[in-house]
């Protein structure tokens, strides 16, 4: 069972190409025009071993908020469409992650439902050209898109770039621990109510 989407989404503000493999082993082309986001996604592909391919264009005269929120969006119904009807999946991942002086942990449910939980404050404006206060709207995007139930929390930390790094660092890990298949689980869907 190949675990593989592709989603293509085009609008009047952004187009948005993503290729992913659950199954993978960190493959990845992030092309974006955003720097500091390309370094995040890649970052989520490697830890999470994603095979993940990447190729956005958007409004950017505007400002980078379209594009962010709009890739969050499409990577999270590719990841939805991948899991397909989740049998075997372990569903719940969690991780803790310290990245330099920065600690994130990363929860999340492969529910079927949203819900979406942030705390993270961060001290800048812009980590690069990445506006921070679209950290959020990328991963509310990709939860709500995955149907999944998401929390992220930064306890600690004094760099924004680390924060962030800590971030999806924790996500792709907690992600990828939902996604794996459990021999044991029998190819069953892991909920009483047999659909997720």
């Amino acid at each position: 069972m190949k675990r593989i989407s592709k989603i293509v989404r085009k609008t009047n503000e952004t187009g948005i190409a993503v290729d992913l493999n659950v199954d993978g082993v960190g493959k990845r082309l992030i092309n974006t025009p955003i720097g500091f986001l390309n370094h995040m996604l890649d970052l989520f592909a490697k830890q999470g071993l994603f095979d993940l391919n990447i190729k956005a264009t958007g409004d950017m005269f505007i400002d980078e908020h379209h594009i962010v929120e709009d890739i969050g969006i499409v990577l999270g119904q590719a990841f939805y469409k991948a899991i397909g009807d989740k049998k075997g999946i372990g569903r719940y991942g969690f991780f803790i992650l310290p990245m330099d002086e920065s600690l994130a942990t990363v929860a999340v449910d492969f529910s079927g439902r949203y819900t979406f939980t942030f705390n993270c404050d961060f001290n800048r404006e812009k980590i690069g050209d990445l506006s921070t206060e679209l950290i959020y709207d990328f991963w509310s995007g990709f939860a709500q898109n995955a149907k999944i139930n998401l929390y992220i929390k930064v306890e600690n930390g004094r760099n924004d770039h680390h924060k962030a790094e800590a971030i999806f660092k924790a996500a792709a890990k907690a992600v990828r621990m939902a996604c794996e298949i459990d021999k044991r689980a029998s190819l069953t869907v892991p909920s009483t109510k047999g659909a997720l």
